[in-house]
């Protein structure tokens, strides 16, 4: 199991969503979360959470402490913690964590932004980033005179 906590420390609650399971709205927990079913809408635990292989996320928003993607999500992803992407996760979505671990064959498709802020700072939506004049661009993105 994913969630690791010191024997001296109060065990969380533990909220979890089966396979097969659908859930349509927004999801807020106080404690640790599993997810082997779908969630389609924002998820909020306020500990650790985990996506199964079978589990799958789609939303604006998923946040959590640490959070280890088995499966698939599609959303923004904040974690106070630490993000893991295994190598079956499929995450398409921009990132804000505070430590970030990709395992070999893990899809992902967005920004990452790592912190050690408890309030992380909003990405660029823009996405139309500039090179540094230091840096050039590829020959085949050069302007022709």
């Amino acid at each position: 199991m994913f969630f690791n906590r010191k024997a001296s420390t109060p065990k969380p609650t533990m909220t979890y969503l089966g396979s097969g399971s659908e859930f349509d709205g927004n999801l807020k927990t106080a404690g640790d979360l599993r997810v082997d079913g779908t969630v389609r809408g924002n998820v909020e635990a306020q500990g650790d959470l985990e996506i199964s292989v079978e589990g799958s996320i789609e939303g604006t928003e998923l946040r959590g402490q640490n959070i280890l993607v088995y499966g698939r999500v599609k959303a923004r992803v904040v974690a106070s913690g630490k993000l893991t992407l295994s190598s079956t996760a499929h995450l398409e979505g921009d990132v804000i964590a505070h430590s970030l671990q990709i395992d070999e064959g893990a899809y992902y498709l967005g920004y990452i932004s790592t912190q050690d802020q408890a309030s992380p700072t909003l990405l660029p939506s823009d996405r139309n980033l500039q090179l540094p004049e230091s840096v050039s661009a590829p020959s085949s993105d050069r302007p022709t005179s």
